[in-house]
């Protein structure tokens, strides 16, 4: 493995980490505060990416991505003030179906509002070019700032990879969206209130605090957080009604992964798969060249070998999903869970 394909496949590997984190995180606070698991967590996601979509072809993107994470949350603080709360008596299964069916009602306003066809969402164009390119010469290995340098022309066998500036932009959001959570948690009364009403509501409600609009609250920042994943995420990849789909299914993985209701293994979850991923999708060996490497060989008259001649990169997308499986084998509250999912 060369040091430029290591390089860009770890960075490549980070970012879709931390996107998944930005989403994560607000599902992952929602489950921790309420026990609530938000089926329609991906689609105020996908509608974080179109609100923004929409006020950036008014105002420009900087506007939708300031305005759009807080519209989305309101609309999610509403949804629980006005629906889920009066499910939530009933139990855990009227709450998964009723944000199940919201999913599929924000699919259908979404379609019906900006169609089913991909929308042109675009970075600023501040952001439309490489941050850095990582130049990788027979002899050396160096990055330098913007574009490609003349010396990947002029050098025989030089292999010059760009590294997008909204990419790396992402990556700083979702840094600075996790410090501001853990600040807001663990250095403020909100946070401290938030954190109080989840293992003793009684006591918090009977020093004066709405415990109902604490819940209120978290569900419309969580819902925010996704929004805010989907305006990067819209942006970076692409705005379409399955974008949701997409994601849902892989940031499920992630939580149940890291532990539930858990943002530290969220955190180390989401940038576990991205990384996985990003080197499985670019490997060329396949599942018997992995078995050999660790010892265990594979030959043609080995019972299966059609299956583990397969390619890794072909097998990557089932990547979350086997580790979800065997996570919950062997331990089924997950890396960092204080209860099982």
């Amino acid at each position: 493995m060369d040091a430029s394909y290591f390089l860009i496949s770890l960075l490549n590997g980070l970012s879709v980490g931390l996107l998944l984190f930005m989403l994560a995180s607000g599902l992952t606070l929602i489950f921790s505060m309420m026990g609530v698991l938000n089926f329609a967590h991906a689609s105020f996601y996908m509608l974080g990416a179109y609100v923004a979509y929409t006020i950036t072809q008014a105002v420009g993107f900087w506007w939708g991505l300031l305005i759009a994470p807080p519209v989305v949350g309101v609309l999610g603080a509403l949804f629980e003030r006005f629906a889920l709360r009066r499910v939530h008596k009933f139990g855990h299964v009227p709450e998964l179906l009723i944000t199940f069916g919201l999913s599929y009602i924000i699919l259908e306003l979404v379609q019906l509002v900006w169609g089913r066809q991909a929308l042109n969402f675009l970075p600023p164009e501040s952001l439309r070019g490489p941050l850095f390119t990582i130049v990788d010469l027979p002899d050396s290995l160096s990055i330098a700032w913007g574009d490609k340098p003349p010396v990947c022309a002029s050098v025989a066998g030089a292999i010059c990879t760009n590294f997008p500036a909204f990419r790396a932009f992402g990556m700083g959001v979702a840094v600075l969206m996790l410090i501001a959570l853990w600040l807001v948690l663990t250095r403020t009364r909100l946070g401290l209130v938030i954190t109080a009403a989840l293992t003793h509501p009684e006591a918090v409600e009977s020093l004066g605090h709405n415990v109902p609009r604490v819940f209120m609250l978290v569900f419309g920042g969580g819902t925010a957080l996704a929004a805010l994943a989907g305006v990067i995420g819209g942006a970076l990849r692409v705005t379409e009604p399955s974008m949701a789909l997409a994601v849902g299914a892989v940031v499920f993985a992630v939580i149940v992964i890291g532990g539930m209701g858990s943002l530290a293994g969220a955190f180390v979850a989401s940038v576990g798969l991205g990384v996985i991923e990003s080197f499985a999708v670019g490997s060329d060996r396949s599942i018997a060249d992995g078995l050999k490497a660790i010892g265990m060989a594979v030959t043609p008259e080995t019972f299966g070998y059609a299956v583990w001649s397969v390619k890794i990169s072909q097998i990557a997308a089932i990547l979350p999903f086997l580790l979800l499986v065997l996570i919950l084998i062997f331990r089924p509250k997950g890396l960092f869970g204080t209860r099982e999912g």
